[in-house]
C-alpha cells in the first residue's frame, strides 16, 4: 500500500480524498499549469469518480489525481496534476500508486500531456493516439445540410439508445455516465428507422462549452451531429477533442474556427483500444471525447 506521507525537500505531504477537497483550490491548482476546469468541472469529475490530493503542513492542495470506472473491466485516470514547485520532484508517481492499487486487475486509459509521458511509460502504458484538443471562438458555422434520416434534439427517452450506441463504439456501456451527461447536456441526435445512428452531446466546460462525446459510424453521420451545435455556438467560444486529424469531419472542425490548440497522447495500459473496437463494416467510433479525464 502507498505510504500517506511523502517528504520533498522542505515541503512535508500528505494524502486526502479528493470529495473533501476545496473546490476553490482545486481550481487554483489546475489553473497553475493552464488547464480551463472551473470549480463546476472539478464537481462534476467529483461527482462521476474518486480520488485524491497531496497536501502540505497548512493545508494546501499541491497534487491530484483522478481516475473514474466507466465498466468493471475498464476505468481512465486523469486530473493528474502537480503544482509546478513540485514537478519531476515524484508527486506524480506517488499519486499515482494509489490510483493503480485501487484500479489493480482492471484495463486502463488515459491522455497523456507531453511532460507526463513518460512516467506513463514507466509505469508501463502503452502509446495508442493522438488527441487533437480544437477549440476557438465559432466563426464560420456550417450551412444546414440535407441529410439521410431524422436529426432532431435529443430526450431524456432518447438516453438508452445513446448509452448502447456508446458502448459500441467506447468499447463498454458507460451508463451512469452517460446518465449524468444528460442532465448537464444539450444532445443532437441522427435516427433512421426511428433508432439512433449517431449523436453528440454539448455542455458548459471551462473558457466555454465543449462537444462530446460524438459517436457516428463515418464522417457524414458526424458531421451532421456536431454542426448543430457548431451553428448553436457561433460567435462563442467551443471546444471538441477528437482522434481525427484528417477527412471531412476534422476539416469542418477546423473550418469553423476550432483550430487544433494542443495534441495528448491516448495511452492504454491492459487491453488496447483495439481490443474494445465494435465489429462490423462500418461500427460506430468515437468522433468526439467526453473529455481528456473521460475518455
Amino acid at each position: 500500500m502507498p505510504s500517506d506521507k511523502l517528504q520533498i525537500d522542505a515541503f512535508a505531504m500528505q494524502i486526502g480524498d479528493v470529495a473533501e477537497a476545496d473546490l476553490e483550490q482545486l481550481h487554483a491548482l489546475s489553473i497553475s499549469v493552464g488547464w480551463p476546469h472551473r470549480g463546476a468541472d472539478w464537481q462534476f469529475l467529483r461527482e462521476v469518480g474518486k480520488g485524491v490530493v497531496a497536501t502540505d503542513e497548512i493545508g494546501r492542495i499541491m497534487s491530484s489525481a483522478m481516475w473514474f470506472r466507466q465498466a468493471p473491466e475498464l476505468a481512465t485516470i486523469g486530473m493528474v496534476i502537480t503544482s509546478p514547485r513540485l514537478q519531476t520532484q515524484g508527486t506524480g508517481l506517488w499519486l499515482m500508486e494509489y490510483a493503480l492499487k485501487d484500479l489493480e486487475g482492471v484495463n486502463l486509459r488515459l491522455n497523456a500531456t507531453r511532460a507526463a509521458q513518460r512516467l506513463y511509460l514507466s509505469l508501463g502504458f502503452k502509446p495508442e493516439k493522438t488527441v487533437y484538443q480544437c477549440q476557438g471562438v465559432v466563426t464560420d458555422a456550417p450551412a444546414v445540410q440535407t441529410v439521410a434520416g431524422e436529426l432532431r434534439a435529443l430526450t431524456d427517452g432518447d438516453l438508452a439508445a445513446a448509452i448502447a450506441l456508446d458502448a459500441a463504439a467506447f468499447g463498454v456501456a458507460r451508463a451512469s455516465l452517460l446518465e449524468k451527461l444528460f442532465q448537464h447536456s444539450r444532445g443532437y441526435g441522427l435516427f433512421r428507422d426511428g433508432a439512433l445512428k449517431a449523436f453528440a452531446l454539448c455542455r458548459r466546460f471551462g473558457r466555454g462549452h465543449v462537444v462530446g462525446p460524438i459517436v457516428a459510424s463515418g464522417d457524414e453521420d458526424a458531421i451532421a451531429v456536431v454542426s448543430s451545435h457548431i451553428r448553436d455556438h457561433e460567435g462563442r467560444f467551443l471546444r471538441l477533442d477528437t482522434h481525427f486529424e484528417t477527412g471531412d469531419f476534422a476539416l469542418l472542425v477546423v473550418r469553423s474556427g476550432l483550430a487544433v490548440f494542443d495534441t495528448v497522447l491516448t495511452m492504454s495500459l491492459g487491453k488496447s483500444l483495439n481490443d474494445f473496437a465494435a465489429e462490423g463494416s462500418e461500427p460506430p467510433v468515437t468522433y468526439g471525447l467526453v473529455s481528456q479525464t473521460l475518455g
